[in-house]
């Protein structure tokens, strides 16, 4: 049976959203502060959703150092301050990743979002852990210490028009899956906060960004890490938007700084009557 996104009469602009970028250091609290400062641009922009990259509060070479700043979930100064955010803003705030402790060892990377009213509307734990190795020059292996999720998350986002977007959750590596994007059901739009490194983003981040939007006749909105960390680590960066068909909507290629664009819903059902493909599917 065909999805049908309802289009209420009023509807006179599509929905705003913003993916921030950044280069987050060692210090949580300095950080936090960083994304409260782009929150805060992109709400001035207009933007109804604002995406923070994971690991926004802290990157480092080795996640180790993740387990110190750890928080209970529902409970800890980030999460706090990203609630007290969406409260302030009136916005949606799908914060990146903030680690949520699991045990001594390990830590759930888990995307969390508030909704406009500082109440936890959605909560994700990425559920692939990457491992990449380059030589001796450069490795990660994330099992060590992240433990892994067990379940695909999406959840509804009723817009400031009246527009009802299911939306899905993903996270970094989760990127490379397209068994996890389908799992998720039939999203309008999909939020990819990620730490790319430069090695792998360079490589496939483009590209991968675009076939997970093909594929699922979707917005994607990546928001990501990117530039020389203090720790010495590189990410990619590249934070954009793409549409339905494929095109980038926009895009930050380094730095910190916000990325700005429309989620059309009459965009998406256009592609969906044009090229029914997700309706054409055989093997589920």
């Amino acid at each position: 049976m065909k999805r049908k996104i309802n289009l209420p009469p009023n509807l006179k602009k599509p929905m705003r959203i913003s993916a921030c970028q950044m280069v987050s250091g060692l210090d949580p609290e300095e950080n936090v502060l960083h994304a409260l400062k782009l929150i805060g641009a992109a709400a001035e922009s207009g933007a109804e959703l604002v995406v923070l990259p994971e690991h926004f509060a802290c990157v480092d070479r080795d996640d180790r150092s993740l387990l110190a700043v750890a928080e209970s979930f529902n409970n800890g100064p980030i999460q706090d301050a990203i609630r007290t955010a969406a409260l302030r803003h009136n916005v949606w705030i799908c914060a990146g990743s903030v680690p949520i402790a699991c045990d001594d060892s390990h830590f759930y990377n888990a995307c969390i979002v508030y909704d406009p009213k500082g109440e936890t509307a959605a909560r994700y734990d990425r559920i692939h852990r990457f491992e990449y190795r380059r030589g001796d020059d450069e490795a990660y292996d994330e099992s060590r210490f992240v433990q892994a999720g067990a379940n695909p998350v999406s959840f509804r986002l009723t817009t400031w028009d009246g527009v009802e977007l299911r939306v899905g959750l993903a996270l970094g590596f989760d990127l490379r899956f397209p068994e996890l994007f389908r799992s998720l059901g039939t999203c309008d739009l999909i939020l990819l906060p990620a730490t790319f490194t430069e090695t792998t983003g360079r490589a496939h981040w483009a590209t991968l960004l675009a076939a997970r939007a093909i594929e699922n006749q979707c917005y994607v909105a990546a928001a990501a890490q990117g530039g020389l960390h203090e720790c010495g680590r590189r990410t990619w960066g590249h934070s954009r938007l793409i549409d339905p068909w494929g095109n980038m909507v926009s895009e930050l290629p380094s730095g910190e700084g916000i990325v700005i664009g429309d989620i059309d819903p009459k965009l998406i059902a256009n592609v969906r009557a044009m090229l029914p493909a997700l309706d054409a599917r055989v093997l589920y």
